[in-house]
């Protein structure tokens, strides 16, 4: 049976894998590498972190495009689960063309594969059903509060995790002074009276091009929105998480 492991590989610092990690890759006989179009750095990080931790001479690297999503699709779900379908059977393809051995696979995962990740749905898409693995990985929510030196949660209360739409349809959390905002394209804390609010943001948080703000919401959002703009212009693409937090 295949064996498909999921290497959670933290923001792309080879600095950020496990030993774990590390030990899977260089057991792994093909690696899988995907490239998105408009955002070839991250392709690069990948390649840059397989040269530089893999010494087994026997595994080999496939490279694919990503397909991209159907934005024609109007239901959003069903976009989601056509792109992840045509995901799928590219994968499925790079194995097939693999000429060597292909009892393991390795495919590397940004962050940590539980969080707001897809790779597993899409993992559970491929037939045969391979034998699925994952090795856990440094989120970005831990690299955003490692760059700021900030704990994640108060002294005995909750907190919320969410994304950028549900910030700006629903508002701030219910019942939860701290919230983590990601997949967040549109800065939705914009949304939200600013009074009372904290953010603590991070761009490319754990990478060499970091960047990261603080301070009260109604006084340092037009320094993010326009630090963010700059960013993404500069480097085609962004990666951007932030905390939000009350009282």
């Amino acid at each position: 049976m295949l064996t498909l492991t999921l290497i959670g590989i933290g923001t792309g610092n080879p600095d950020h894998l496990t030993l774990q990690a590390i030990k899977a890759l260089n057991a792994a006989d093909l690696i899988l590498i995907p490239r998105k179009q408009g955002k070839e750095d991250l392709a690069d990080l990948r390649r840059t972190i397989c040269a530089e931790v893999i010494s087994n001479p026997a595994t080999a690297i496939a490279e694919f495009d990503l397909p991209t999503r159907d934005l024609a699709t109007p239901d959003y779900r069903q976009r989601v689960d056509d792109w992840h379908d045509a995901i799928a059977a590219v994968w499925t393809q790079a194995i097939a063309a693999h000429q060597g051995p292909t009892t393991k696979v390795a495919l590397l995962v940004w962050g940590d594969p539980s969080l707001y990740d897809s790779t597993l749905r899409i993992a559970a898409r491929l037939s045969p059903a391979p034998h699925i693995e994952v090795i856990p990985g440094i989120t970005s929510i831990q690299a955003l509060t490692a760059a700021h030196a900030l704990t994640l949660n108060e002294i005995g209360a909750p907190f919320t995790i969410t994304t950028g739409r549900r910030l700006r349809d629903e508002g701030f959390p219910q019942g939860v002074d701290t919230c983590v905002v990601m997949l967040d394209g549109e800065c939705a804390f914009q949304s939200l009276a600013p009074e009372g609010i904290q953010i603590w943001w991070g761009a490319y948080v754990g990478m060499a091009e970091q960047i990261t703000l603080t301070g009260p919401l109604a006084e340092i959002t037009p320094q993010i929105l326009q630090t963010r703009a700059e960013a993404r212009a500069r480097h085609g693409w962004i990666m951007d998480i932030y905390l939000l937090r009350r009282g």
